[in-house]
Order: C-alpha cells, then sequence, then structure tokens
C-alpha cells in the first residue's frame, strides 16, 4: 500500500498488506466474534507515518478508549527473516542514547500471544524494540497497547541468530529494503506463511 519512489515494495510493506487483507477475507462469524475488528491500511507512512497519526488523531477520548488493542504488522517476509516481536515487555536493554518508548499497560500480553503462536510454528522469537519507525507509533503515544510481528529489514543477522533460524549471518535480514529489487522474487515463503498465519491468530484470538 505504501512504498518509496525507488522500489515496489512488496515486502516493505506488500507482505502485511498481503496477511491483513486474507485476514479480512477469512474473518467470519464462526464462532462467534465478540470483538469489532477494525482493519486499516495507511498512506504515507515513509512520509512521517502520516496516515496512521491522522487517523488516530481523528478520534475523540471515547472512541481511542474503544480500542482494545492495536496490532502492527510491517514487513513480515524478508528474504533472511527473523522472527521478531515488538517488545511489549520492555525485557530488552535500552540505548541509553535514547529516551525509553512509550509502551502501554497491555502490550506485553500481545506479545506474549505472538511469542507462543511462534514457538508453535518451530520458531524461537526475539525481541524488536518500539523505535517509532512504523505505524503503531501514534497508537502508542495514545496509551494504546500494541504488538505484532516482524522479520527485519537493514540490520544484519548475527551468528546466532542464523543458528537459531537458519539463514545467513553477516547479512541483512532485507538487503532490498527500499531497492527496486523489493519484489515478489525476493520474499521468503516460509516467513510470509508463518507470519501470515500470525496474523490471522492473533486477529481471531482477541476478536473471539
Amino acid at each position: 500500500l505504501d512504498s518509496v519512489p525507488a522500489g515496489p515494495g512488496i515486502n516493505d510493506d506488500g507482505s502485511g498488506v498481503a496477511a491483513v487483507l486474507e485476514t479480512a477475507l477469512q474473518l467470519g462469524s464462526s464462532p462467534d466474534v465478540h470483538n469489532a475488528v477494525r482493519f486499516g491500511f495507511w498512506g504515507a507512512e515513509e512520509l512521517g507515518l502520516l496516515g496512521s497519526a491522522n487517523y488516530v488523531q481523528s478520534l475523540d477520548v471515547d472512541a481511542l478508549k474503544d480500542i482494545a488493542l492495536y496490532l502492527n504488522f510491517d514487513m513480515i517476509a524478508s528474504p533472511n527473516p527473523g522472527y521478531f516481536t515488538y517488545d511489549g515487555d520492555q525485557s530488552t536493554r535500552l540505548d541509553p542514547q535514547q529516551s525509553p518508548p512509550r509502551v502501554p499497560e497491555g502490550s506485553a500480553g500481545i506479545e506474549r500471544t505472538l511469542v507462543s503462536y511462534l514457538k508453535q510454528a518451530g520458531k524461537t522469537a526475539q525481541d524488536t524494540s518500539f523505535d517509532g519507525r512504523s505505524d503503531y507509533d501514534s497508537f502508542t503515544r495514545a496509551g494504546i497497547p500494541v504488538g505484532g510481528v516482524f522479520t527485519g529489514a537493514v540490520t544484519d543477522m548475527t551468528e546466532q541468530q542464523a543458528q537459531l533460524w537458519g539463514g545467513t549471518a553477516g547479512q541483512p535480514f532485507d538487503p532490498n529494503y527500499h531497492q527496486k529489487t523489493d519484489t515478489l522474487d525476493h520474499i521468503d515463503q516460509t516467513a510470509l506463511d508463518i507470519n501470515g498465519k500470525a496474523v490471522a491468530y492473533a486477529v481471531g484470538l482477541y476478536a473471539q
């Protein structure tokens, strides 16, 4: 839905959009859906998270309080994939050069849900920080619990991560990030399958 002029954006973020769209298509009323699900697709993320920020700012206090949680799926099929969940319980050591992120209460529970799902899928999750670089940022600032999965961008995979997940140590999780090579030929189908099902699992669980 939203990419940079330099590339087609199939992993960033066609992968997340595809998984959310498929979940929306498949979500039915059996079993009963007790909590309404709103599917959001944000424009101008690359220009400063403008679409999601505009949405959150358009809501009054009652509407904000009515949102139990927000799930963010930005890049879920990197070609050298990691298996990350947003660090809702703040268990990762913070960078002393940066201000600590705002992580609303309830985010830790979403992290546990997704970590448990990935474990069942045969993947041991690691944390990715709430660094404010994706569309969840306005939601956390508004006090709404947030979670999601992520397969990595320009950071290099470590030796320990390569042993944990497979893949190539010393290479970026997605060397095609913001490049013209971010095409369908350069996504990892296994990561897309596992994380796409994580989207459906989390949405279905919290809807019920």
